[in-house]
């Protein structure tokens, strides 16, 4: 057989240029070319080679990036039949779906255009995340994740990738540069890929806090989305014309305790904004108890506490702005609020 001859009768037009040149033994067998046949085409100095078990390369040389990732993707998807598309998509090849299995860890980093994560074709393997019972093995450019339930996958480039947090967590696992972890961390944060609450908890999940390199580019991570949090504060009170708070202070009653610090604070309304930056980590139930200790202290003496994420800040500006404004505007119905001494922070 030639190799530059059709495979079969049936086409392959309707694939798109990468899965023309790297398909499935299944799929080679769905197109008339028995098995017998693809172990000739693929003897050491034959046009074509095994990249993984069951998946073929129609090409001699390297594969490129994209080869890689697809050939990872046949390998650890559930087959479904030949998992051969019949059908063109309408605004571009058909491309296959991939059952069953994500890109996980720095490919998906790359994917998700990290520039802190390497090149997916400088890669030596590619991460990809199968349920835990999936009976498969790590072989070649191939690693396999395994976990209990699988996350809902983004589509990037047209093959299922895990959400970010999982992928750095998935990333984090394998890395021992403490650099390179804290690079991936902030990115992740600075360029609004995620909140650091979901990366903590994605990172807890994985049993990683208990490495002092991971809790240290941790602590970084939580200081720098509570920056971002803070300007996107300052912004939301600047673009929707609220009044002017004081900003960062602490509240103590006269003569008394301290009552604990607040990140905006109207005194004439007695209306409070706290950023909820908590991060679920081991302490958390403490850290929550002592939040809703402090929220229901302050509001038996009269002032309300409006709490705003992060997220909240990111996802609806417009919508916190109006929660705000809502409270200040209900004050003048409340009966006035204790006296409290403000502190700056």
């Amino acid at each position: 057989m030639n190799h530059n001859t059709p495979l079969s009768p049936r086409p392959l037009s309707h694939l798109s240029e990468v899965h023309r040149r790297v398909l499935t033994t299944a799929q080679l067998r769905a197109h008339g070319v028995p098995a017998a046949e693809v172990n000739e085409q693929c003897r050491p100095d034959g046009p074509w080679q095994q990249l993984l078990p069951g998946v073929v390369l129609l090409h001699s040389g390297p594969p490129t990036g994209e080869e890689r990732l697809h050939a990872v993707l046949m390998y650890a998807a559930r087959e479904r039949g030949t998992g051969v598309p019949v059908q063109p998509g309408a605004e571009e090849p058909h491309r296959p779906t991939y059952t069953e299995t994500m890109v996980t860890g720095l490919a998906a980093l790359a994917l998700h255009g990290f520039t802190s994560a390497p090149e997916l074709a400088s890669l030596k393997h590619i991460d990809v995340l199968v349920p835990r019972m999936r009976r498969l093995r790590s072989t070649g450019c191939a690693r396999i994740v395994r976990t209990a339930a699988l996350p809902t996958p983004h589509r990037v480039k047209g093959v299922p990738v895990a959400p970010v947090p999982r992928a750095l967590a998935d990333a984090v696992a394998e890395l021992s540069d403490a650099n390179a972890v804290r690079r991936l961390l902030t990115e992740a944060v600075r360029g609004g890929h995620c909140e650091p609450a979901a990366v903590v908890r994605e990172l807890n999940n994985a049993k990683l806090l208990s490495r002092p390199h991971v809790v240290d580019a941790v602590d970084s991570l939580l200081a720098e989305g509570r920056a971002i949090a803070e300007d996107r504060l300052y912004r939301m009170v600047s673009e929707y014309g609220l009044p002017d708070p004081v900003w960062n202070v602490d509240l103590r009653l006269p003569g008394g305790p301290h009552l604990g610090g607040l990140d905006a604070y109207w005194p004439e309304q007695a209306v409070a904004v706290e950023l909820d930056t908590r991060a679920p980590r081991q302490d958390e139930d403490a850290l929550w108890s002592e939040y809703a200790r402090k929220r229901e202290h302050l509001e038996r003496l009269g002032i309300t506490v409006v709490h705003i994420t992060p997220k909240k800040l990111r996802d609806a500006l417009e919508q916190q702005a109006a929660v705000v404004r809502t409270a200040l505007m209900a004050s003048a119905d409340r009966d006035p609020a204790a006296y409290v001494v403000v502190l700056p922070r």
